[in-house]
């Protein structure tokens, strides 16, 4: 998806509504001080609100209607106009000095896939990437995403080290493609057994298991969100509490085969059910902590049962007949078996049967 190109014009002069005052009384040939005396305004006042030096009250806006039939609203309004076109004057020239700012961030990948406008002047893309994280300036940015509170519960390449903040466009992007997913409030007992359920899913393709999934999940108070990986993002999951009653797992297809995709959804389910709300988890470089250990294990039996998996593995014969027939035999899909076979070392190389995976890709809008 290739996105607009904006040149969008804001006008930097907006005059003050005592211009549009002092207009008015001339055309009435009217005087300052007689205007003063008229509205029982003080002549200073009259003269520095004619100069932009003093703001046109409410209490002054319905007098000045009483004096010279202009409504009220008229300069109540222009007064706000002028006001705020003076803050936004004053924030473009805060805002200039940071443009710099934009660097942290995948700017064209994210215009190229939709997620934002492009613009020629820096200021107005740096106004469009706030408009998208929903914070008003770069400082209230790092306060959001680099405070104690930002910690998400993320699964990450071990091998690279990630680009803040395109992990940090990427999460945003699952919290608005959330925003759209109406969810039941979240029933942790119905949540497992749609996980039961999901398996089924496995053997399905993208385009039959990707509305299912976010159906079914939507509920039980869980919002399901496949959102495209971001270069240097690197990361394949996340999973975080949006409300009391409303969880988010948010997928990408960063190692693009069923095995990855399936294993990451069950592992982001498995911290919903086993961890709480509050709890934030991050994959360090130096290992994993407990609770990724766990939700590893949980995504790992829930998908084969530890008994009937040992039981396989026992048999020794990983022959591409023997794991189609196991596969159907606990119903799911036979590359899911060679993924945890190909990580568990039991098969002798990393590609063996390897065609017994599903590849997905994204499709991209012409």
């Amino acid at each position: 998806m290739v996105s607009t190109i904006e040149n969008r014009y804001v006008p930097d002069y907006v005059s003050p509504p005592g211009e549009t005052l002092l207009e008015t009384i001339e055309a009435l040939d009217m005087s300052q001080v007689e205007l003063a005396e008229r509205t029982g305004r003080p002549t200073k006042t009259i003269s520095e609100i004619i100069r932009g030096r003093a703001a046109i009250t409410p209490e002054t806006a319905l007098q000045l209607e009483k004096v010279l039939g202009v409504p009220a609203s008229f300069w109540t309004n222009r007064e706000r106009h002028y006001r705020e076109s003076l803050a936004r004057q004053e924030e473009e020239s805060c805002l200039r000095k940071q443009t710099e700012w934009l660097e942290k961030f995948p700017i064209k990948a994210m215009c190229d896939k939709g997620w934002i406008i492009r613009f020629k002047d820096n200021v107005l893309q740096l106004q469009e990437v706030l408009r998208f994280f929903a914070v008003a300036s770069p400082e209230a940015w790092d306060d959001v995403w680099c405070g104690p509170q930002s910690q998400v519960a993320f699964r990450q390449s071990k091998a690279f080290r990630s680009d803040p903040g395109a992990v940090a466009a990427w999460l945003r992007k699952g919290e608005i493609d959330a925003q759209t997913i109406k969810c039941q409030p979240y029933d942790q007992t119905a949540f497992k057994e749609v996980l039961g359920r999901a398996r089924d899913l496995t053997v399905d393709p993208p385009e039959v298991f990707q509305p299912q999934l976010v159906q079914r999940c939507a509920s039980v108070g869980v919002a399901v969100a496949f959102v495209p990986e971001l270069p240097k993002a690197r990361v394949c999951g996340a999973t975080r509490w949006l409300s009391s009653n409303k969880a988010l797992i948010q997928l990408s297809l960063r190692y693009k085969t069923n095995d990855h995709l399936w294993f990451t959804f069950f592992h982001e389910a498995g911290h919903i059910v086993l961890h709480g709300k509050r709890d934030m988890f991050i994959e360090s470089k130096e290992g994993k902590g407990t609770k990724e250990t766990e939700a590893d294990l949980f995504s790992a039996d829930f998908l084969i049962q530890r008994s009937k998996y040992d039981e396989f593995v026992r048999l020794g014969t990983f022959s591409e007949t023997a794991i189609r027939c196991f596969a159907a035999e606990i119903g799911i899909a036979p590359g899911i078996v060679v993924g945890r076979l190909q990580y568990d070392k039991k098969l002798p190389h990393a590609s063996h049967l390897n065609g017994l995976k599903r590849h997905y890709e994204w499709a991209l809008a012409a």
